[in-house]
């Protein structure tokens, strides 16, 4: 299946590992042109050599604190500077610690907010009337199955990921009669650092091993096993894309069936 991807210009933030890496590659490969980024100029710069070196794909790779609109602004700008145009979108961060509300702190709540709320918002308001004119967009958010399944010890994705859930709805409301399409996809436990990291500090509260943490994931989980950082951008790819031309604001878990909602 054709994509129509080839020459399309891309966003993928917090991009230099795991489920943002995953999707960079997966658009390059389609030959989309990007611009990536992370906080660590040294991770963003490799990641960058490697997609380069796997797809022959133009990357641009530039350091940005995604909680920072100023950083979010220019980085849109850089993009625009390189290639003339903005297409693609994908909103990513990392995930709030894993806590239970009584160890949660005000300053927890507000880290979380502007790491996966804000950040969020930022790239929507910088792109989104970019693609607005074009009459061609997409805008997608790297949430969690938390927004739809809350998760023990993860009240923070929980609360912050169901209120991006509900932003990327509404803008798919308004922006839909101008071709740009809003989605949210969901990740469930997936091989990534961020899993192993939570499954650690789980581990270290509940006195049980990391694996076996992991394990118990993945018995819950219908297809037996955690999904790859592959497998989860298989979807966003086909999101960005012209073929997913009448999809807009959904929230689809990629999680093994983990989810129990219809």
């Amino acid at each position: 299946m054709d994509l129509g991807l080839k020459g399309r210009v891309a966003i993928v933030a917090a991009s230099s590992a795991g489920l943002g890496k995953a999707v960079a590659m997966g658009l390059a490969k389609e030959g989309a042109r990007l611009a990536i980024c992370s906080r660590s100029e040294a991770r963003i710069n490799s990641a960058a050599e490697h997609i380069r070196q796997s797809t022959g794909a133009e990357v641009l790779a530039q350091v940005t604190d995604v909680t920072s609109y100023e950083q979010i602004r220019t980085l849109v700008a850089s993009t625009l500077d390189r290639y003339g145009r903005l297409d693609v979108c994908v909103a990513n961060a990392g995930g709030p610690p894993a806590k239970p509300f009584a160890e949660t702190t005000i300053e927890d709540w507000q880290a979380a907010v502007n790491l996966n709320f804000m950040s969020t918002l930022y790239f929507a308001r910088e792109v989104l009337p970019l693609m607005q004119k074009q009459k061609w967009g997409r805008l997608i958010a790297i949430t969690s199955t938390s927004a739809k399944q809350p998760m023990d010890g993860l009240i923070l994705s929980n609360a912050v990921r169901a209120g991006v859930t509900g932003l990327v709805k509404s803008l798919s409301n308004e922006y839909a009669r101008d071709n740009v399409l809003v989605n949210n996809v969901c990740p469930g436990s997936t091989r990534t650092a961020r899993v192993d990291e939570i499954a650690r500090a789980l581990a270290g509260r509940e006195g049980a091993s990391p694996e076996a943490i992991q394990q118990r994931w993945a018995s819950q989980i219908p297809l037996g096993r955690l999904g790859t950082p592959e497998e989860f951008a298989n979807l966003v790819v086909f999101l960005a894309s012209e073929r997913a031309s009448f999809i807009t604001g959904v929230s689809i878990p990629v999680d093994g069936g983990f989810v129990k909602g219809i």
